[in-house]
């Protein structure tokens, strides 16, 4: 069996994210890393491989500016088997439309190389959070697709998957290929080992531009995406705490009014 992991650099969440004079997010002048969900997804493709044995190969495909390889190197030290980056100056500010585009050529190239089994995705990125780039590139491929799930279960071309609901469980089943995407309720996604970073730097990565794909400039960017940022407002500075003192009693009263003030309580 031969998975194909869809991984995203984003911005990391603890530097100081900020948006570009176009209103897209700054992608390139900030500190990245892959996707936290989308680490889910490399664990449950590793998983199958671990039950499945030697001939399943695990690929991590990521589309983004030259910084992105970076979360391909980190799926690589997971213990994903190579790595694809597609990297065009002409995808910046593409839509989960354009991306579901690039994303679905790509897997076709990678198909008509090497079958590919199976699509797997992570819920959501961490950056976006649309959670719907699983669906449109399941559209585009005409294959099934299986979503939200918790639990992923392979037997032969046969996959069956857990989904928790707010009020119910619900198993469902497909047959191979699919793209599926899982849930941050699938397991904790393992450490890189030494071992596995050494490793990493030997294993295949390709580099493909939208020319490889087959894709026109004209089909993503900016200028053709549906949906778009109209305004930003900066994060206003953190003000001042304030400080109750309990010297004569008030001290309770006080931090009540204070956290009513804030309806806290």
């Amino acid at each position: 069996m031969n998975i194909l992991v869809c991984v995203k650099y984003v911005p990391d969440a603890t530097a100081d994210r900020k948006f570009e004079g176009d209103n897209t997010v700054d992608r390139v002048g900030v500190d990245g890393l892959l996707s936290e969900l989308d680490e889910y997804a490399v664990e449950q493709a590793l998983q199958l491989k671990e039950k499945a044995g030697d001939d399943t190969e695990v690929t991590a495909l990521c589309v983004g500016p030259e910084k992105a390889v970076d979360a391909v190197r980190k799926a690589l030290q997971m213990g994903v088997d190579k790595g694809i980056h597609v990297v065009d100056d002409a995808i910046a500010g593409s839509d989960a439309i354009a991306t579901s585009l690039v994303l679905a050529k790509a897997v076709e190239k990678a198909a008509a190389e090497t079958k590919v089994d199976l699509v797997m995705c992570g819920m959501a990125s961490t950056d976006a959070a649309m959670s719907v780039v699983p669906a449109m590139l399941a559209e585009r491929l005409a294959w099934p697709q299986v979503t939200m799930a918790s639990v992923v279960e392979t037997q032969g071309d046969q996959v069956r998957i857990k989904r928790d609901g707010d009020v119910a469980t619900e198993v469902i089943g497909a047959t191979l290929p699919i793209v599926l995407s899982v849930t941050d309720q699938s397991g904790e996604a393992r450490y890189p080992s030494f071992k596995g970073i050494m490793a990493a730097k030997k294993k295949p990565l390709e580099t493909w531009s939208l020319g490889d794909l087959g894709v026109d400039a004209g089909q993503v960017g900016l200028s053709v995406a549906w949906s778009a940022v109209e305004d930003t407002t900066a994060r206003p500075p953190r003000s001042a705490g304030e400080i109750v003192k309990d010297e004569d009693g008030s001290g309770a009263p006080a931090l009540t009014a204070f956290l009513a003030s804030k309806k806290f309580i």
